[in-house]
C-alpha cells in the first residue's frame, strides 16, 4: 500500500517539442511533432514482484497545418495529424486525421483550428472496437516562452457525426526551463 513505511516510489518523465514552421503574410504552414512518456515505479518492500516502472504517460503525436490566409486572424486550412502511442501497442491504436475547415489565430502563440470536414482514420488489430469515422476535428495549441521558461498546452478532439462512442481527444501539457541554447 502506498501508506506503508517501507514503501519507495520514483518516475521517469521526459517530453520533446519539436516544431518547423513557415509563416508569410498570405499563407502559412506549420509542423510540429510531439513526444510525451513517463514511468512510474512504486516498490513496497515487504511485496515481492512490484519493482519495476510502470508506463504512466504515452503519446506521440505529429501534424501539419497549411492555411491560406482570408485575412489577418482568419485561414482557410487543412490539417494532417497522427496520434498513437510508442513504448505500449505502438499503432495500435493509431489515429490518422486528415481535414479541411478554418483556422483561426487571434495571436501569434495561439491557433484554434476547427475543420467540419476531416476523416478519422483509425490503425489497429482485428480485435479492436476502433474504426474510421467521418466527423469534425478542433484542435487548439498554446505556446508561449517568457524568460526561458516555456509552456505549451495542445487540445486536439476528433467528434463524429453519428453518436458519439467513435469520438476521441488528447490534451497535452508541458512545462519547461531552457537552460542552454533551446535546451531544457
Amino acid at each position: 500500500s502506498r501508506t506503508a513505511p517501507t514503501a519507495a516510489a520514483g518516475n521517469i518523465g521526459v517530453t520533446v517539442n519539436g516544431f518547423a514552421n513557415l509563416i508569410k503574410d498570405d499563407f502559412f504552414w506549420r509542423n510540429s511533432a510531439t513526444i510525451n512518456l513517463g514511468w512510474i515505479k512504486l516498490d513496497e518492500k515487504n511485496i515481492s514482484g512490484d519493482e519495476g516502472f510502470d508506463t504512466a504517460t504515452d503519446v506521440f503525436t505529429i501534424s501539419s497545418l497549411y492555411g491560406r490566409r482570408l485575412n489577418k486572424t482568419w485561414a482557410v486550412s487543412g490539417l494532417a495529424e497522427y496520434r498513437t502511442t510508442i513504448i505500449d501497442n505502438f499503432n495500435n491504436p493509431g489515429y490518422l486525421d486528415i481535414g479541411a475547415g478554418f483556422t483561426w489565430t487571434p495571436k501569434s502563440d495561439l491557433i484554434v483550428v476547427i475543420h467540419p470536414g476531416n476523416y478519422n482514420f483509425v490503425f489497429s488489430d482485428e480485435n479492436s472496437l476502433f474504426e474510421s469515422s467521418l466527423g469534425a476535428k478542433i484542435v487548439t495549441d498554446y505556446t508561449t516562452n517568457f524568460k526561458g521558461i516555456s509552456v505549451k498546452s495542445n487540445v486536439s478532439v476528433f467528434q463524429i457525426y453519428e453518436g458519439s462512442d467513435l469520438s476521441n481527444w488528447t490534451w497535452t501539457n508541458s512545462f519547461g526551463y531552457t537552460l542552454y541554447k533551446g535546451i531544457g
